[in-house]
């Protein structure tokens, strides 16, 4: 097409790139138990609950730079594939995977764009500034509801403990301490129901 410049040209073909993710499964079901959920599902719900929950951030955020964090963090898996957090040892080798998938997913944009986007997607990584704590503490909180909706089948499925979920989970409070608590109410129902290991 005469019309498309290369810059253009660029910016189509990451948007093509990026449909991938509605094949990329995630190890959590949807919330009425039909199916396991994609990356692609995922990042929309997030979205939504960046809008809808903002109130409860611990500190001052700039929603829309929430919003962009969580439609592109797991662009990544494209390439590296979905890991449950709970697996110390293969989130580990997925971070050298997912780096790898970012610089080249996100090359495909002009590169300025692609910086920005390298640049949302590494504070996300770090969760340092408010918009990432809060942006993580969400991106825990959805398949955490996920579970306490589809009689914890993850978290059985894997054999996951209360103990791994306070550990793997507990960054939440940084970015929301209400969600937190929130949090804390379902893994100790889980845990009387006897639906996950105590240790």
């Amino acid at each position: 097409m005469k019309a498309i410049s290369g810059r253009l040209e660029r910016q189509i073909q990451f948007l093509i790139e990026i449909d991938k993710t509605k094949q990329v499964f995630r190890k959590t079901k949807l919330f009425d138990k039909f199916r396991f959920e994609n990356a692609a599902e995922h990042a929309w719900h997030l979205g939504l609950m960046a809008m809808v929950l903002g109130e409860y951030a611990n500190e001052k955020i700039d929603l829309a730079k929430v919003i962009k964090m969580v439609l592109i963090h797991d662009i990544v898996e494209i390439d590296a594939g979905d890991t449950i957090v709970y697996d110390t040892k293969s989130r580990t080798e997925a971070q050298e995977k997912e780096s790898l998938a970012a610089e080249r997913i996100f090359s495909i944009l002009p590169e300025n764009q692609k910086k920005t986007f390298i640049a949302l997607w590494k504070e996300f990584e770090e969760r340092k500034s408010p918009e990432a704590k809060f942006a993580a503490a969400i991106d825990r909180f959805e398949p955490i509801l996920q579970n306490r909706l589809t009689d914890y089948y993850t978290w059985k499925a894997h054999g996951i403990s209360y103990a791994q979920l306070q550990v793997r989970n507990k960054h939440i409070q940084d970015g929301s301490k209400v969600i937190w608590e929130v949090v804390q109410e379902i893994f100790s129902e889980a845990k009387e129901k006897g639906e996950i290991k105590d240790e």
